[in-house]
């Protein structure tokens, strides 16, 4: 679990050649943390007045980095995991009168009292030197500094203005440096530069990420590297591990990566963007179902040395209508979470990083997760892109990690978006639909698609693109759902960012609807084809309804659930349900939200305002269970099953059956 945790935290945002390490005041911690808790849809470090920020290097101020190599421990000519060219830990010691004058407590040692740094082991020496080029260099990227901590996490810092601490650092392919800031968010000045870090090789392959192929039974493994294809050939070496002198083969992997020029506005193509490396893919075709392969990315370079990745395992999905144990992961809404103590965006996604932690510990009990929009929530920031892979790779490297496109992954001023806000920041989409492969998608810019797992069949929408009548998508959809053989797979499920069914949110209330405008265009689609189940994100709590169609509840539960602020016992609902299941799961992280005040309309079943996620299991074709499992610690707060047979699924409902004919 430590080695899991570690991949957990990106620490820094690189610049081109060094990283920001951020020490305030107690009460400029106090200011920061308030004003990112009240904003939603912008960076919170982008309200520090790095307009205002000046060098002010103090001769007895210094930080010291170690240690100044990371990664070495590894080999570049046999397969292994390569976990050190992914994450390593840097420790800092750092020095400052100047930083922290103001905020001695009374009775402390005199801050006129000049002292030597400490250096790595704790010893004094004298200070460090370091280049104006750094400085300059380290000063013009501040604006995209991305996580720090202030001086007082370490206990010896408001007595002595000296004090130690460590970051938790990704490979992001450049080298890093810490400065030493006083004057907290609205006057920053750099007051020491500490030496620049490297990792061993930057351009290693690191955090691998699956998805399922252009079909049922391709695995499509993406990773990030600081390789071109005119220097080094990217592969990925697999073979099945139930299978005595199984032969490893390797497959190629394309090789994407995007610029400025790709971009849609600001800050994402100016103060925010950063080199995002390059992106390959490889297809592991022809899998047998449910067995267990191994794996391991590598690239080759010009000379024939092969420099390797990280090794993982997966399990084949099961082939469509076959029967067998079959579990599933919905959620939106995450973001970065930080598991070495920085600060970065805790005001607004406070719950991501215990959801990845209980998704690491639960891995055993599930197959494959779908993480329906709103992902990193870099919001134009793009090292924070490389850092939400880093976070997920512990799960996205053993099973499919799908995805769905959201408001802060694609919406754009003028950009041909169903939408007309900037929630994206100028991203548009670009860097969501580089770093993650959506299955079978025709079209990168249409990431809407079908996948099936076994009994389960999944058609993913795309929000921030038009769902309704005559569009593309809507001819998508009927496709996507009419596809699906009832008789082997009996649970149709439609999932999608932005609640197109039913959400009592206090918006959504305001709106008149209790959906997204719009949003039930496709209600005679999904009664059409008898969608079972509707998941959506966006909304950041947990909503259950009926089986509901046209806002009446169209079946009742044999053991009726209690509701009640936050939970109930199980539902059982049997026979036909004449009507679609909606939840909204937008618990991933983000900052959770209220409901609308006053009753409780009759389709609301069940309510939760807590981080989680759902969690669906098909035994077999008879029987679907789902649960809405809580981050924290692992609890069932929401629970229901659907029991039934081929029969039920064939009734006929309101609007569910074409009009008989005089010929009939």
């Amino acid at each position: 679990m430590g080695a899991a945790r570690g991949v957990l935290q990106a620490a820094l945002l690189l610049a081109a050649a060094a990283a920001a390490f951020l020490l305030v005041s107690p009460a400029a911690a106090a200011a920061v943390n308030s004003t990112s808790a009240t904003l939603d849809n912008i960076q919170p470090l982008s309200t520090l007045n790095m307009a205002a920020a000046r060098v002010a290097m103090d001769a007895g101020s210094a930080i010291r980095a170690s240690p100044e190599l990371l990664g070495t421990n590894v080999s570049i000519t046999q397969p292994r995991a390569m976990q050190a060219y992914e994450i390593s830990e840097s420790h800092l010691f750092f020095f400052s009168p100047a930083a922290g004058r103001a905020r001695i407590r009374p009775g402390s040692p005199s801050t006129s009292r000049r002292r030597r740094p400490p250096t790595a082991t704790g010893s004094r020496s004298s200070p460090l030197p370091i280049s104006s080029k750094l400085v300059i260099h380290l000063k013009i990227k501040i604006d995209q500094l991305n996580i720090y901590k202030f001086a007082n996490i370490s206990p010896s810092f408001m007595s002595s203005g000296s004090g130690d601490t460590s970051f938790l650092l990704i490979n992001q392919r450049y080298d890093y440096a810490f400065g030493l800031f006083s004057g907290g968010k609205d006057n920053p000045k750099l007051v020491a530069v500490s030496n620049k870090i490297s990792f061993a090789n930057p351009k290693a392959p690191v955090f691998p990420r699956l998805s399922q192929g252009k079909g049922w039974n391709e695995m499509a493994v993406t990773w990030t590297s600081g390789y071109n294809v005119d220097e080094a050939y990217p592969f990925v070496e697999w073979t099945m591990n139930e299978k005595e002198n199984a032969r490893a083969r390797r497959s190629p992997a394309d090789t994407l990566t995007f610029t400025r020029n790709h971009l849609c506005g600001k800050p994402a193509n100016a103060e925010g963007y950063r080199d995002p490396g390059f992106i390959h893919t490889a297809f592991l075709k022809n899998l047998w179902p449910n067995r267990e392969y191994s794996y391991q990315i590598g690239h080759e370079l010009l000379d024939g040395t092969i420099v390797w990745g990280k090794s993982s395992t997966f399990r084949a999905s099961p082939s469509p209508g076959q029967a067998s144990l079959q579990r599933i992961v919905i959620f939106g809404d995450m973001g970065l979470g930080q598991s070495d103590g920085s600060n970065e965006l805790a005001g607004f996604q406070p719950g991501a990083q215990v959801t990845t932690e209980r998704l690491i510990k639960d891995l055993p009990n599930y197959d494959a997760v779908f993480h329906i929009g709103d992902l990193s929530y870099a919001n134009g920031f793009l090292a924070q892109w490389d850092q939400f892979t880093a976070q997920i790779s512990p799960v996205a490297s053993r099973v499919p990690y799908m995805v769905a496109s959201g408001n802060h992954e694609r919406t754009s001023r003028d950009t041909g978006g169903f939408y007309g806000g900037g929630d994206s920041h100028g991203e548009c989409g670009v860097p969501a639909e580089t770093y993650f492969r959506a299955p079978a998608a025709a079209n990168r810019g249409k990431p809407w698609y079908a996948a099936d797992h076994g009994m389960f069949r999944f058609c993913v929408g795309d929000t921030e693109h038009d769902w309704r009548p005559g569009t593309a998508q809507h001819a998508f959809l009927d496709g996507c759902f009419a596809a699906a053989d009832r008789k082997h797979q009996p649970w149709l499920v439609f999932a999608a960012h932005r609640p197109l069914g039913y959400s009592s949110n206090e918006y959504y209330a305001r709106e008149g609807s209790f959906s997204e405008p719009m949003g039930r265009t496709l209600q005679p689609l999904w009664q059409k084809h008898r969608v079972d189940l509707a998941v959506y994100g966006h909304v950041h709590n947990y909503e259950r309804t009926c089986p509901v169609y046209e806002n009446t509840c169209t079946a009742a539960p044999a053991a009726a659930g209690g509701g009640g602020n936050g939970s109930s016992p199980a539902a059982a609902y049997t026979g036909a349900l004449g009507g679609t299941i909606h939840v909204v799961a937008g618990t991933g992280g983000a900052r959770l939200r209220g409901y609308a005040g006053g009753e409780w309309p009759q389709w609301s079943a069940a309510r939760s305002e807590s981080y989680g996620y759902v969690k669906l299991t098909a035994r077999d074709h008879s029987r679907l269970e789902l649960e809405f499992i809580r981050s924290d610690d692992g609890e069932v707060l929401d629970a229901f099953s659907i029991t039934r047979g081929y029969k039920d699924v064939l009734a006929c409902a309101v609007d569910a059956c074409d009009p008989h004919t005089l010929a009939n």
